[in-house]
């Protein structure tokens, strides 16, 4: 329940990261100057008695997050992708969030899956493990289902965790409105509408009903990938708080030392990844946005499994060509065009300088291509980033929270293989590929072939439409004067039949001068 007893949260919060230590180490992640270190400190110190203990034996940041919740856990799972932001070290301490956190008594899974499913374990499965992996909101058991012999990863919810998850969200409702009030520049990351976003995704991961139909949808997308598959869902096993799926063998993808010695080329996995992820983007527009080492495995062959599907991303066509060019822009080191695009698509208010916009995108990029990216500080590049976008007055886009996230979780990842990988050259081919096949005479006629095909489905329905137009005329029952109407109905008809003439003669001849005509 939101209200001012939230407050008391924000300041446990802060109390738990000053007793456990994990204060002085955020400061150093953050390269806080030394009078926000010392303010920090002077105000933190009186009231860390309130802050949770935590479990000793855990580094201080671990020790924090995982005092404070799953909320907090999904935090630093994000920060465990990313060594050349947070440091190797800080890294790997926090990459134990990821699933292996302490799982919950067996008993309580076993009753869970008894009021989920309607039967004991024992009737269900002839064989049932221990926890083999636990994370934030869940933890896997490993089975063989009696009836059919078939192997499979049993998925359970924690006890009680949507009442936790909520407390979290409800404080950070809170913190977000005060900082809204207090600091109004803040105004534009909208920082409400991110809350409300994150809560909306939250809720969907703790249904393992809608997580069962993501992967469903998934797999089908990524059927015919011959280095990515997705575990099949046994429906019949799954219910709202239990999911079931194929069990699949693998090594772990944060599992380096074991990659090595199978003799897997991580260079090449590390594209894979990437490559993976952005096909999936631009080709379905359905993307797993959860895609850390912990959700991913790696077959002997080298081909990608992925699980756990309670987060899932979908950006719409309009939004993948924009994605695209934006891009491709960038790869070709266009960056008047990645300006033109951002200003087209409403990315940055119309009252600024495209030209500025331009030379500042130039800074961002220029530094990064032809350099190793061992030695490019992506801290120092997402500052500059974001000073950017304070100044062009760019409001935060919520529709693509989750891509944005899930780029910068995939890039880490994908340089924990491979630190010296340059982004825009793994891109650069599936990039490529799907701007001739979505931005040229081609898309433009499946554009029109799908316009006209919704227009046809009103064919059946226009003599109902005239005749109800003529009989309002005739009775004289319509606010509206109905020959007006009647007469604005055949012209949008003859407009409609007019616009088809042409776009259709605009598609031939484009076709027929590029000799792409399907």
């Amino acid at each position: 329940m939101r209200g001012p007893h939230n407050f008391l949260r924000l300041v446990r919060t802060a109390a738990t990261f000053e007793r456990t230590g994990a204060m002085g180490t955020l400061f150093v992640m953050l390269e806080a100057p030394l009078t926000v270190r010392a303010a920090g400190r002077v105000i933190g110190w009186p009231f860390r008695w309130l802050g949770h203990r935590g479990d000793p034996a855990n580094p201080p940041l671990v020790r924090a997050l995982t005092a404070l919740g799953p909320a907090y856990i999904k935090f630093g799972q994000l920060l465990a992708t990313r060594p050349d932001i947070v440091g190797p070290e800080l890294s790997s301490e926090l990459s134990v969030l990821l699933d292996r956190l302490p799982p919950f008594p067996e008993a309580q899974a076993k009753a869970e899956i008894h009021r989920q499913l309607g039967s004991d374990v024992d009737a269900l499965y002839s064989e049932f493990s221990a926890p083999v992996a636990a994370a934030s909101i869940a933890q896997v058991h490993r089975a063989r289902v009696r009836l059919t012999g078939r192997e499979v990863a049993v998925k359970i919810l924690r006890p009680d965790i949507e009442r936790i998850f909520q407390k979290d969200i409800d404080a950070f409702h809170l913190s977000a409105h005060v900082i809204e009030w207090f600091l109004p520049a803040t105004r534009r990351l909208r920082p409400t509408d991110v809350v409300t976003h994150f809560e909306t995704v939250v809720l969907a991961e703790l249904d393992f009903r809608m997580e069962a139909a993501a992967a469903a949808e998934y797999a089908a997308n990524t059927k015919g990938d011959d280095d990515f598959s997705v575990p099949a869902v046994i429906w019949e096993l799954s219910a709202r708080r239990v999911l079931t799926l194929d069990w699949v063998d693998g090594i772990p993808l944060n599992d380096v030392d074991a990659l090595r010695k199978s003799h897997i080329n991580l260079e090449a996995l590390a594209v894979r990844v990437v490559r993976s992820f952005l096909l999936h983007v631009l080709r379905d527009g359905l993307f797993h946005a959860d895609m850390h080492q912990g959700n991913v495995m790696v077959q002997p062959d080298g081909s990608l499994v992925a699980y756990d599907f309670g987060i899932m991303g979908r950006i719409d066509d309009y939004t993948r060509r924009v994605y695209a060019e934006i891009l491709a822009g960038f790869i070709s080191r266009d960056y008047k065009r990645v300006a033109r695009v951002h200003f087209e698509a409403g990315y940055v208010p119309r009252d600024q300088d495209i030209e500025a916009f331009a030379q500042a995108l130039r800074s961002i990029g220029e530094p990064i291509f032809g350099q190793d990216a061992a030695h490019i500080s992506m801290s120092r590049l997402l500052t500059h980033l974001f000073d950017v976008t304070e100044r062009f007055g760019m409001e935060t886009r919520t529709e693509l929270i989750l891509l944005q996230k899930t780029m910068v979780v995939v890039e880490g990842v994908a340089r924990t293989l491979d630190p010296g990988l340059n982004i825009w050259d793994t891109a650069k081919p599936v990039v490529e590929r799907y701007v001739v096949e979505n931005l040229g005479p081609r898309a433009f006629i499946r554009d029109f072939r799908r316009t006209f095909e919704i227009m046809s489905r009103f064919g059946p329905r226009l003599p109902g439409l005239i005749e109800s137009l003529l009989n309002a005329e005739r009775d004289h029952q319509v606010m509206t004067p109905p020959p007006r109407r009647l007469a604005a109905f055949v012209w949008f008809l003859a407009g409609a039949a007019v616009t088809a003439l042409v776009l259709s003669a605009v598609v031939l001849s484009s076709a027929l001068l590029t000799g792409r005509l399907l």
